[in-house]
């Protein structure tokens, strides 16, 4: 489990054909973690998007109590994340993107946002462009 003191992370998966697929971004002061035990190998990879300064935290969650409150939204923000994946469009799921992370958009490829939207870059450009046209 890592704090983000400065700079950008990100968490993903890479599937069997290849394709990566974004699971979060952890900007400053968000926690980013995969749950890994023993021998068995973690389900996420976690990189640095840019230069960053992070702290390594203890992983058992009964010592963060200082960090609740930064848990607790990261978990509501994962649990809305999968929810909405099941069930809701492409223009929620970036809205939502927008909301969540306001600050990171000008900090990541279009190619990362997508993957993170579960869409491809040329659907989340039509997207992007469709908003601007409604604005």
């Amino acid at each position: 489990m890592f704090t983000v003191e400065s700079g950008l992370l990100r968490s993903y998966s890479i599937d069997n054909k290849g394709k990566e697929h974004i699971y979060m971004f952890a900007p400053e002061n968000w926690i980013i973690t995969d749950n890994c035990e023993g021998d068995i190998p973690c389900d996420l990879y976690i990189d640095a998007i840019e230069d960053s300064t992070i702290t390594v935290t203890e992983k058992d969650f009964t010592k963060l109590s200082s960090d609740r409150k930064s848990l607790v939204k990261r978990i509501n923000v994962l649990q809305k994340r999968v929810i909405m994946l099941m069930s809701s469009p492409a223009l929620e799921r970036y809205q939502h993107f927008v909301e969540t992370y306001p600050d990171i958009i000008q900090r990541v490829p279009q190619r990362m946002i997508a993957s993170y939207l579960g869409i491809t870059p040329e659907a989340l450009s039509r997207l992007r462009k469709e908003i601007s046209k409604n604005k």
